[in-house]
């Protein structure tokens, strides 16, 4: 075996990272602190394709040297929003028909070896999600028409077939369902109050004495197992 030299590597430049199709996937940070953890969320939703980054309440924002850092310029290719507070984006990404998943260690989780985007309809809630809601008043959710994906995505015209092997499957029928995983911050994860706004949570098993991974780390993991399903032939 012989290492691929950086341009074997068919890489995207930013314009046509911009103009590929996308993991129809939303990475929610839940203030996160270390501005490291932020770039390096960067860094794995670039590798990945992933829709957008949402920063929230006290996570830094680009321009930012220690983001940049860790990102590598991930921050550039990337779309990214802020929002002032978590409940804001989730409410937001309600009314756009995004399924939101908390990834928290709560009672009735799912774990990350059982979530099935192939087989599963994620708007019609579980009763499993629906016990997250402790709060007393209910959800209300406003989804807006899902487009198509032939509408929805679009591809560069100068991108060539080397570059988009690992395209998403637009032949996919889950392609009509958008996601997001909402992480939190270092020390106390997801807050309560977004976890009760969610529609499920997903929770990565673990076995050692901790049961803790960082933030980036989890994040990476995560966002892996929603490409295999999605963006991998």
């Amino acid at each position: 075996m012989r290492k691929l030299r950086t341009i074997e590597m068919n890489r995207l430049s930013v314009e046509e990272f911009k103009e590929a199709d996308k993991l129809p996937l939303i990475v929610v940070l839940d203030d996160v602190r270390s501005l490291y953890n932020v770039g390096s969320v960067f860094r794995s939703a670039d590798a990945f394709r992933v829709e957008a980054v949402y920063l929230c309440g006290i996570t830094a924002t680009p321009p930012n040297a220690e983001i940049h850092k860790t990102a590598l310029g991930g921050e550039d290719s990337v779309d990214w929003r802020y929002f002032e507070r978590t409940e804001d984006a989730v409410e937001e990404l309600h009314r756009q028909g995004v399924f939101v998943y908390s990834v928290e260690q709560v009672e009735g989780s799912t774990k990350l070896q059982d979530l099935n985007t192939q087989h599963s309809n994620p708007h019609h809630s579980s009763s499993n999600n629906a016990s997250l809601n402790t709060s007393s008043t209910p959800i209300t959710h406003h989804p807006s028409p899902i487009p198509q994906p032939s509408n929805y995505y679009h591809s560069s015209p100068n991108t060539s077939s080397s570059i988009t092997q690992h395209t998403i499957n637009t032949q996919h029928s889950t392609l009509n369902t958008r996601y997001a995983i909402i992480m939190g911050n270092e020390v106390k994860g997801v807050k309560q109050s977004v976890v009760d706004m969610s529609d499920g949570c997903l929770e990565i098993p673990q076995f050692g004495t901790k049961h803790s991974l960082n933030v980036s780390v989890t994040t990476g993991i995560v966002i892996w197992e929603f490409a295999r399903q999605l963006l991998l032939k």
